[in-house]
């Protein structure tokens, strides 16, 4: 509470001083009633609560035509809270105008004039917006791009002599082509899918629903055919899920290359994902809701606004979101199901998450391999192994050919097998594992832990972990792995070289930092030692046995040392 009030006195202080915040009226022509909310709107939002914020925005609105900053504020705070409507009312009825010639809020106008096909307006208002973006080149390239867009819907054909945007204009000139009917939007979908320089799995539910739209539901089928519902993303599995059940008109329903709304959505959409590959969640979660505001129907977009109010701990909002998740969308619905659970658990205990899911999966007449390796997972994360057993052996029986998926279903019940002391199971599946993928470095890496923590087969175990190294350098459970097997074979000094790095990537592990502490012992450094495990002290994911365990170490240090 104390640094909040400092934040809040350095915040007025900045205020007042800098040039930005005072361009218009001097806050001295205000009551010091609607400053003192406008400042603590300003706090609440820095503080990542923009629910407040904007309450507090909404009741200093004297200050909307007469302080610039406040709208910015006022009109970003909106937007993050879904009330784009609200916050393009709010620009579109500012008496002056000059204090909206801002990025976000001629965005907003570029954005309504799109959604109600006013091309020309919407040409105005970008004219004017390009203006504005001065030197941000990520603002350049957004209005570069829906440049191309607005051109593409106003006078049907590509616009020549546009920018090159790099994957950004590859995928824009995808959608535009689509839109176009153009001869080539086939090959430009594929290009852009078999591209092997990033994931462009998504794009393959709007080829699909390209394919449907043209007549192709044959070959859209064929494609979905060698998907396989475990390893494919909940967007996909969906449409995978519509095109076996005949469903296709579900397709255009949401999403179609035909209609400007769904592609300048999906155009923002990306937007925001480029965002958060920068960990700028806040303006992820900005162009995220633009995106849903021209396209509201495409449910699935409303994952990833649920997956935001989820990290943010906006519980009460993440439930209310996932209320849009139909029952007749299996996929989506049971999305809902497993984020309900998750839910629960962090309010109130796992027992209850877990009876939670099981009695919503008993409710399913046919449930399919993606929804029991779901089930199994549950079991597994809560330990309860012999029954996550029971239905990864159900999806590994009904899958006949040696694929990835059977390898790491093994994978996942050899883990099981191994957690239940039932070595003999956990070795045959694991093996079997290895048989489809040889130098998978995880099933590597579990395997010859298992070995090192029975002492089996030391030197093999060794010479697996070095296999899983050399493909994951980086993996600090690979490199906690092999620093122990060194350990285990008195070579302290290379050990020791391993879990070093281990805990420098993994600082809050207590396996590791107790490893360490082990092999700094060994290396008579032992205070260093002592101060290693008395880390695990203050860990939360040490269990009762350890904490006993390192107790006694620190105590009376490693016996027969």
């Amino acid at each position: 509470m104390f640094f909040k009030k400092i934040k809040f006195i350095l915040i007025i202080f900045i205020l007042y001083q800098t040039p930005l915040y005072s361009k218009s009226n001097s806050f001295t022509d205000f009551s010091s009633k609607n400053l003192s909310k406008y400042f603590s709107g300003i706090v609440a939002f820095e503080n990542k609560d923009n629910s407040v914020a904007l309450n507090f925005f909404d009741s200093s609105k004297i200050l909307i035509n007469k302080h610039n900053p406040y709208l910015k504020r006022y009109i970003y705070s909106l937007v993050l809270e879904n009330k784009v409507s609200k916050a393009i009312n709010v620009v579109r009825n500012n008496k002056d105008k000059s204090n909206t010639n801002f990025f976000d809020a001629q965005l907003l106008l570029i954005l309504d004039s799109l959604k109600k096909n006013d091309y020309a307006k919407a040409t105005t208002y970008l004219e004017k917006t390009m203006k504005l973006a001065g030197s941000d080149r990520f603002n350049s390239a957004i209005l570069e791009s829906l440049k191309q867009y607005i051109y593409v819907f106003k006078e049907n054909k590509i616009l020549n002599n546009k920018k090159n945007l790099g994957k950004l204009s590859i995928i824009s000139e995808t959608f535009q082509r689509c839109y176009l009917e153009d001869d080539n939007t086939n090959i430009y979908f594929s290009n852009l899918i078999d591209d092997a320089d990033a994931d462009y799995t998504r794009y393959i539910f709007f080829y699909l629903s390209y394919l449907i739209e043209d007549n192709k539901a044959v070959k859209a089928k064929k494609i979905v055919e060698d998907l396989d519902y475990i390893n494919t993303t909940l967007l996909l599995s969906q449409g995978k899920s519509w095109i076996e059940n005949n469903n296709t008109k579900k397709f255009s329903e949401v999403f179609s290359c035909k209609n400007p709304h769904d592609i300048v959505g999906e155009f923002l959409f990306l937007i925001s994902n480029l965002y958060t590959s920068q960990d700028n969640f806040e303006k992820s979660n900005f162009f995220l809701n633009l995106s849903n505001f021209l396209n509201p129907k495409f449910v699935f977009n409303l994952s990833l606004v649920v997956e935001n109010q989820y990290l943010n701990e906006e519980y009460k909002k993440a439930k209310k979101t996932l209320k849009k998740f139909k029952k007749e969308d299996n996929f989506y619905y049971w999305f809902r199901i497993k984020k309900e659970a998750q839910i629960i658990s962090k309010l109130r205990n796992k027992k209850e998450s877990l009876n939670y899911i099981i009695a919503e999966f008993e409710k399913i007449d046919e449930p399919n391999d993606k929804v029991i390796f779901d089930i199994a997972n549950f079991y597994k994360n809560s330990k309860e192994y012999e029954k996550a057993i029971k239905y990864y052996t159900k999806i590994i029986n009904s899958i006949d050919e040696d694929l990835d998926i059977k390898s790491d279903l093994l994978y996942r019940r050899g883990g099981s097998y191994e957690r239940i002391g039932n070595y003999n199971k956990a070795d045959e599946d694991l093996l079997n594992a290895l048989k489809i993928n040889p130098e998978d470095a995880y099933i590597l890496n579990y395997l010859a832990y298992s070995w090192l923590e029975r002492d089996y087969k030391i030197e093999e175990a060794i010479e697996m972990l070095e296999i899983a190294y050399s493909s994951k350098k980086n993996d600090p459970y690979i490199i906690d792995s092999i620093g122990w097997a060194y350990y285990l074979v008195d070579d302290y000094l290379k050990a020791e070289k391993f879990l070093k790095r281990a805990v420098e990537l993994m600082p809050d592990d207590p396996i590791v930092n107790d490893h360490y502490g082990d092999i700094l012992w060994k290396l008579n450094r032992k205070i260093q030692a002592r101060y290693f495990w008395g880390n695990v002290l203050e860990m939360d994911d040490a269990d009762t046995e350890m904490i006993q365990n390192i107790n006694t170490k620190i105590i009376e240090g490693l016996k027969n040392s």
